[in-house]
């Protein structure tokens, strides 16, 4: 009979309520989940020996009688140690456990017993300390029959609280023993690569014979959630292809104009980007491309060129900043950029903010100007994805920083019917954070892509320093020499893990709404502090200011606005500066608590500074000393935002470096993201199978599995 992957937990047996309230802390609610709970290592106990010949040191196992067994309690200790002797024809040998004294009811004399651990060698004999054990029939006492727990590589599997390696194995292995699935995977393909059957899989991944034979099983495993991951892409991709959108004709000789027209000249990566951009706009079909660029490498500017290019074929452009002051900045570099150009009309509109072509204007007033198509570019935040705000002749959506807006949100503005003329806009996205190359071809599958690496003329390297707490002094004086020179300092404070035993105690009278804001306020008290500290203590004879996420959008767009002119030499502030703010005079960067950040957002803090013609600086002070890590320490080394995006998934892994780690794909997925050649296997076999069988008609398992991904994983 076909086992019901589906099937609650709480149907297997010995799954009570309690244990299976247990299991969902490890994401255990069904039988797929639990069969799909993989080991996280193995313990090799495959040494099965006779008594007599177990050796000090080493990990072995023994099959033999109980010939006696006791417990004592050590009063001074407040420790039970149970003792139990084990014969076999070669020889005797002592058992020892710790605080388990349970085990004298289930090891009583007569059993016959397999055992499993270290040999231990004191001046009483060998022992064996803490093994594993189980009880055998006499029909496997000579062979490893169906033991469990002993005498082969047994699984070690994540744990939580009540739930142990143990309880697992022996929920799984009956389960593996009666196992009878359908393979979504073609024949073919398993040939092709040389992967074992589904159910081989699963068996030799719970209980392998050899560790070559897991480490096959777990590639097979992964290589299905990769192929799905690959059908899903490419499907969407040729869903894209088949909608309509608005045609802008590329005109070569205007480009060039405008390009000349810039204060500025652009880098070869940044003319390549444009003309990618540019050649996608011209197709019938959406544009779906995500600009890469490391930080004030000169995105911006590409997306500003495609949205002036469009505006003068008479269509609109919508371009989301995720924050307001990052909204206001680009609203002030577009301004100058068609100062040129009157014939260009622009907006911002953001939740505070209103401006028509550099002035104010109410925010109903904007919206006339837009849905009567007056306006050519509009910048603004979340506020420009109401229902009440229209656009008749929108062909580019920009989204800057494009992980930070949800897929509902972007789905929202890209729907055709918000849009008079039915077409489906351009899309180009934006990132400052570089994705590993092998993590792309993954998570964005066909999605087009296009590499900034190349910085500006007059960039400065920016010398990077972690900070013992010894030189902390030594800095704060470095610092006060700097604005001596008229220069400006970002001081950025850690991230907070809020420990939430309230929500522990009480986890129903706390929504996660409440979390959320316990962090915040928790952000805002360390900035608070901070300020204290250096406007108090340390620097009273300078000026600081602070930026936090409690402000009010005006406040923040006023504070950005006079550090920026100078008003101000110290900024303390939360990670809202991570983002695209431009302070060309600001030469040093400070990050408190750095090791609670990751490679790529400390990269892009560092970002913030070196934009003039001064040398600059960043300096990590790490919670303690000993977080002075390797990670960090790249950053003293590495200044290629690629670079350290490699290493950054290296040590994080995909998941927490691409925040898809709550995504709801298994952690042996999380894991393939970093293989490449397991990806190109599955990117291949997934072009195989759509090209002959572009619907999944003739492959309806494959087509289920996909369906239900796709309620569950949720990658941005």
């Amino acid at each position: 009979m076909e086992l019901d992957l589906m099937m609650p937990i709480t149907r297997v047996r010995s799954v009570g309520t309690r244990s299976a309230a247990r299991l969902a802390k490890l994401g255990i609610t069904t039988v797929r989940q639990l069969l799909w709970h993989l080991p996280t290592r193995y313990e090799d106990y495959s040494d099965s020996v006779p008594i007599a010949d177990l050796v000090p040191g080493e990990k072995q196992s023994i099959r033999g009688e109980v010939v006696a067994v006791s417990s004592r309690f050590i009063w001074p200790k407040r420790m039970t140690i149970t003792t139990a002797t084990l014969r076999d024809a070669s020889g005797a040998v002592r058992a020892v456990w710790f605080n388990q004294p349970y085990i004298e009811e289930s090891l009583t004399e007569g059993t016959l017993v397999s055992l499993s651990g270290k040999v231990v060698l004191d001046k009483r004999g060998l022992s064996l300390s803490n093994p594993l054990y189980e009880r055998v029939g006499a029909s496997e006492a000579d062979g490893v029959g169906q033991l469990r727990h002993t005498g082969r590589l047994i699984p070690i599997y994540s744990e939580t609280a009540g739930v142990t390696s143990k309880y697992l194995r022996f929920l799984i292995q009956p389960l593996i023993e009666q196992l009878k699935l359908p393979d979504p995977l073609p024949e073919s393909i398993r040939r092709e690569y040389g992967l074992p059957e589904l159910v081989s899989a699963l068996t030799a991944v719970h209980y392998p014979q050899r560790l070559e034979d897991a480490a096959l099983a777990r590639e097979r495993l992964a290589f299905d959630d990769l192929l799905l991951l690959q059908l899903k892409a490419l499907r969407e991709r040729r869903q894209m292809n088949l909608l309509k959108s608005v045609r802008v004709p590329m005109d070569a000789v205007h480009m060039k104009g405008l390009i000349q027209g810039l204060p500025f000249s652009l880098t070869r990566d940044q003319r390549v980007a444009i003309l990618e951009v540019l050649k996608d706009m011209e197709r019938p079909y959406p544009m779906n491309r995500l600009l890469e660029g490391d930080v004030g490498s000169g995105k911006t500017v590409v997306a500003l060129l495609a949205a002036m290019h469009a505006a003068r074929e008479g269509h609109q452009t919508v371009i989301l900043a995720p924050t307001e002051v990052l909204a206001v900045q680009h609203e002030r570099t577009l301004r100058k950029l068609l100062s040129g150009h009157p014939e260009i009309r622009f907006a911002l509109l953001t939740g505070t903010s209103a401006l028509r072509d550099g002035r104010p204007a109410s925010k109903a007033a904007i919206k006339r100007a837009v849905g009567s198509g007056a306006v050519h570019i509009v910048i603004g935040t979340h506020a420009v994805i109401r229902d009440d705000v229209r656009f008749p002749r929108l062909a580019l959506v920009v989204i800057d920083e494009q992980h930070r807006f949800g897929i509902h949100q972007r789905a929202t503005l890209m729907k055709a019917e918000r849009h008079s003329s039915g077409l489906v806009p351009h899309l180009l996205s934006m990132t400052a954070t570089p994705i590993p190359r092998t993590l792309a071809l993954t998570v964005l599958g066909d999605l087009d892509s296009s590499i900034i690496k190349e910085k500006p003329a007059g960039r400065q390297p920016v010398q990077t320093q972690v900070v013992p707490s010894s030189s902390r002094d030594r800095v704060y004086e470095f610092i006060r020499g700097q604005v001596r020179e008229g220069r400006q300092v970002f001081v950025v404070c850690p991230v907070i893990e809020v420990v939430q035993q309230e929500e522990q105690s009480h986890p129903a009278g706390r929504s996660p709404r409440q979390g959320k804001l316990s962090a915040l306020w928790a952000q805002v008290k360390a900035v608070q502090d901070e300020y204290a500290k250096l406007s108090k203590e340390v620097f009273p004879d300078l000026r600081v200011v602070m930026l936090h996420g409690r402000m009010k959008s005006k406040e923040k767009q006023e504070v950005m606005h006079e550090f920026k002119e100078g008003w101000h030499d110290i900024l303390v502030s939360t990670s809202v500066i991570e983002v695209g703010v431009d302070v060309s005079n600001a030469t040093i960067m400070l990050i408190e608590g750095a090791d609670r950040f990751g490679l790529a957002q400390l990269h892009q803090f560092r970002g913030r500074v070196g934009r003039g013609g001064h040398a600059s600086y960043c300096f990590l002070f790490p919670t303690d000393d000993g977080a002075a890590s390797a990670r960090l320490s790249a950053l003293e080394t590495l200044d290629d935002g690629f670079a350290l995006a490699e290493a950054d998934m290296k040590l994080r892994g995909p998941g927490e470096f691409f925040g898809i780690k709550q995504s709801g794909m298994p952690d042996i997925t999380m894991e393939a993201l970093g293989n490449p050649v397991l990806i190109k296997k599955a990117r291949a076999a997934a072009r195989v199978i759509l090209k002959a069988d572009p619907g999944l008609k003739h492959n309806p398992l494959l087509a289920a599995q996909l369906a239900a991904m796709q309620s569950v994983v949720h990658s941005e």
